[in-house]
């Protein structure tokens, strides 16, 4: 997810321009997918892959970074993603996951600002 907040379009001030910007500086190549703010997000963060799904976005990827909340996350097949990806770890920059769940999934789970759960 890439919009400010779920059920939106809104790109004003979202921390995923921020995150996406400082993973560029590191190296990192960007797959993306949100719901809603794809056309958005275009104009405002360039060398990024868009994808027409989520299970796109995590393909062969090392790195799952979650940072809108959108309820359709919550239906996903994490088994079915985290083997499509070469890495299965997961920042959770929402919480909307429980670690014990993401875990029995096959990912090393990460809750931003969350302690050790």
């Amino acid at each position: 997810g890439l919009a400010f907040k779920p059920n939106t379009d809104d790109m004003r001030n979202a921390p995923s321009i921020d995150i996406v910007k400082a993973l560029k500086n590191e190296g990192a190549q960007i797959k993306a997918y949100d719901p809603v703010a794809m056309q958005k997000a275009k104009k405002v963060l360039g060398g990024v892959s868009f994808c027409a799904d989520a299970y796109n976005a995590a393909k062969g990827c090392d790195c799952l970074v979650i940072l809108t909340e959108w309820p359709e996350f919550e239906k996903l097949d994490f088994k079915r993603i985290a083997r499509s990806m070469k890495q299965a770890v997961m920042f959770d920059g929402r919480n909307m996951f429980s670690k014990k769940h993401m875990e029995s999934c096959g990912f090393e789970y990460f809750g931003i600002g969350r302690g050790r759960l």
